[in-house]
């Protein structure tokens, strides 16, 4: 059963021994930033670990990052599941999406601070890339709503704060939150947006899940919870908010409303360019009593928002796969945890049934997805295990055969900094399918058989060498061997 709390799932993530407290005062304008950065760049994945700063300076609130997406383990807590079974909840979640269920009130709404009293200085938002982000940023969950047809999104679009009572939303062309702000503005009415701070772990997840339009991130949230989550109306603006998150921010866009935003560190590890998006005016901030600021550190890869998209999405595409398109020969899918909701490299094991059949399975990812490289290997390769999936690329992959390249591929040049822009025009990317399937008689396995190395691992355990539990390309290897 998934968490139903941020507040609970920090004490879970603290128990397990996968959240640190920090004690020392900081300064949110560049120690939170610093110290995730130094954890996500230096640690191995499996042993890093969420922050919580107790004490930050000039702030009643405590801070709070990379809680869920530490690693593939806080992230499988946060499903209450295993890292093991992260696909298959994600898929049941897909199948079977709850509708979020509207309540009276909630612990998000505990405290509620309008007009003057609703100060964004009072919240611990950090510096995310000190000494080269233009200001403070949320990097948390956006909630939109479109003016005709009432559908509400999420997504995590950057903020920056301007001063106490304005911001700035990163509401990008073609995304589902410009096209939401523009059904109000294009109009001469203010579009309302709020910010989530802090809700239950699934409500983040969603967040970031590539959805087709119009589908409810809340719903897929539901799913993944087990039962709906509970929603409050927001206090000045007309959308539907987490009744239990930690602290609500609300806002309006106001038509012709523009200012410059940034630059910010982007997911791909550069600094982002400055360009002018919508001014958003706050009206209220609510809040549970003792309230937790959370906010997703990203910027440079691997960081809690690329792992959170990579773990997300790869369960997507392979039910898009399977389900949607009937392909039943994908078995599995991972995208590497460097993926920002662009480029990355994707790898998909799968049984092929006909000739060409794994590089029609690459085009057509490349075609639906934003992914840069995806490579197909063979059914039983575990695609999470490097070295099995490097075998294959030296053994089996013959680069003149086996590469197709799709080029004349549109990239903005701030999300892809291969791509660049001369005179205005910006130049085309490309992608590149890999083909390491078995396409070709490679020879036979170089290992013993299966029964032999078998009862030498008997000898193994019986002259007390240490145990190992045997990974699984060993075990695929020696099925084949």
């Amino acid at each position: 059963m998934a968490v139903r709390d941020f507040r609970d799932f920090i004490g879970i993530v603290e128990q397990q021994g996968r959240l640190k407290r920090i004690a020392k005062p900081v300064d949110a304008s560049w120690e939170p930033a610093c110290l995730a950065k130094w954890m996500f760049q230096s640690l191995p994945a499996d042993d890093r670990f969420g922050l919580l700063f107790d004490n930050v300076e000039g702030s009643e609130f405590r801070l709070a990052t990379g809680v869920i997406g530490a690693s593939e383990h806080t992230y499988a807590m946060a499903l209450g599941v295993t890292p093991d079974e992260i696909t298959d909840t994600w898929i049941a979640a897909l199948l079977d999406p709850k509708e979020p269920r509207e309540v009276d009130g909630g612990l998000s709404q505990q405290v509620v601070r309008l007009g003057e009293d609703a100060r964004l200085g009072d919240l611990p938002i950090p510096v995310w890339t000190p000494g080269k982000d233009a200001a403070p940023y949320l990097t948390t969950i956006a909630v939109t709503r479109h003016a005709e047809t009432g559908v509400q999104n999420m997504g995590v679009y950057r903020t920056q704060v301007t001063d106490d009572h304005t911001a700035i939303a990163n509401l990008s062309p073609g995304r589902q939150g410009q096209r939401h702000y523009l059904s109000y503005v294009e109009q001469g009415k203010p579009a309302p947006i709020a910010w989530v701070i802090g809700a239950e772990p699934v409500v983040h997840l969603a967040s970031v899940a590539n959805l087709p339009i119009d589908v409810d991130e809340m719903a897929i949230a539901g799913g993944l919870n087990g039962e709906p989550i509970e929603m409050v109306k927001a206090k000045t603006i007309d959308l539907l908010v987490p009744a239990n998150a930690e602290i609500i921010i609300e806002g309006e866009i106001y038509p012709g409303e523009m200012d410059d935003e940034g630059p910010f560190g982007e997911f791909a590890g550069y600094m982002g360019p400055v360009s002018p998006k919508p001014v958003v005016r706050i009206t209220a901030i609510t809040h549970r009593e003792d309230a937790i600021f959370y906010g997703l550190t990203s910027q440079m890869p691997p960081s809690e928002s690329t792992v959170m998209q990579s773990l997300t999405n790869a369960p997507i595409l392979l039910k898009t796969l399977r389900h949607d398109h009937a392909e039943h020969s994908v078995r599995d899918v991972f995208i590497d945890l460097t993926f920002g909701g662009l480029l990355a490299h994707c790898i998909v094991a799968m049984d092929p049934r006909t000739p060409g059949h794994a590089k029609r399975i690459g085009r057509l990812i490349a075609d639906m997805t934003p992914i840069k490289r995806i490579t197909i290997v063979d059914g039983d390769v575990d695609i999470r295990d490097p070295l099995h999936v490097e075998w294959c690329m030296n053994s089996l992959y013959n680069p003149v055969r086996d590469t197709v390249i799709i080029d004349d591929v549109y990239f903005p040049m701030h999300m892809d900094p291969s791509v660049r822009v001369e005179n205005t025009v910006t130049e085309l990317g490309s992608k590149v399918v890999i083909d390491a399937t078995q396409t070709v008689d490679a020879g036979t396995i170089s290992l013993p058989s299966k029964d032999i190395m078998m009862r030498a691992l008997d000898v193994w355990r019986e002259v007390g060498l240490p145990e190992f539990e045997i990974p699984k390309r060993v075990s695929a290897r020696l099925d084949r061997s």
